[in-house]
């Protein structure tokens, strides 16, 4: 198989993701700006791989054999090293933004740091699975890619909401805290079909419950940014 396809194929889901996120922005972004995000979501890649590699090391010795090996793996091996990478990422494209200045921005911003990581990871795994590449493609472009973005609308949401609106801790707190346990519900059902198959089927269940309502709250907290600026504009 030809390998521009099976890059292609890859980064499919999140070049319409990054498309279909610029299109709800109100205010569009730079597309320097937009594109430096992506570029660090890639770049925080092999970082990222590093960490997550010594950690699963670190706890596990390089042996997965239960569930709640797989739980701890999807919150402290994936989730945590990930969407911290993310948030710094992100914390570095926002830091010095002059054109961050509406609600909205927090999420677009985040959502491209995410897809610039899920492209990556993406590419990895239907690269490395050649002769089932479709299957793969088309499975993680269902789950796994619209995943890293509805993480990162979560993110992006709190990170403005501290930003703009409220400087609490707790609001601080949740601007990692949400996407981690997104995420690490999310690997934790993906992983349940590894060590015991016979649940493999109540997991993918649970898996495919648990993005439809997660995708539907991150709906919600786009709704509610869109609608901040809107009372923003109408109240200046």
């Amino acid at each position: 198989m030809n390998i521009m396809i099976l890059i292609l194929a890859a980064l499919l889901p999140a070049i319409l993701l990054f498309l279909y996120i610029c299109k709800q922005d109100p205010q569009p972004e730079p597309k320097s700006w937009l594109t430096k995000a992506l570029l660090y979501g890639v770049g925080i890649s092999v970082p990222i791989v590093i960490v997550e590699l010594a950690i699963e090391y670190a706890i596990f010795g390089g042996e997965i054999s239960t569930l709640f090996d797989t739980t701890i793996r999807a919150f402290f091996v994936a989730a945590l090293p990930e969407e911290g990478f993310k948030l710094l990422a992100l914390w570095l494209v926002l830091r010095k933004n002059p054109y961050f200045d509406e609600h909205f921005d927090g999420i677009v911003y985040a959502v491209c740091v995410s897809l610039g990581f899920a492209a990556v990871e993406n590419i990895t795994y239907v690269v490395s699975e050649e002769e089932n590449w479709m299957s793969v493609a088309i499975l993680r472009s269902l789950l796994a890619v619209p995943g890293h973005y509805a993480f990162a609308v979560l993110m992006g949401y709190y990170y403005s909401l501290y930003h703009f609106v409220d400087h609490s801790r707790r609001t601080a707190v949740c601007i990692l805290l949400v996407p981690v346990l997104a995420h690490g519900i999310y690997d934790a059902f993906a992983l349940s079909g590894t060590v015991d198959p016979s649940i493999g089927g109540i997991g993918a269940m649970a898996l495919i419950y648990f993005c439809i309502k997660m995708h539907k709250f991150a709906r919600t907290k786009m709704l509610a940014q869109i609608e901040r600026d809107k009372n923003a504009k109408y109240t200046a």
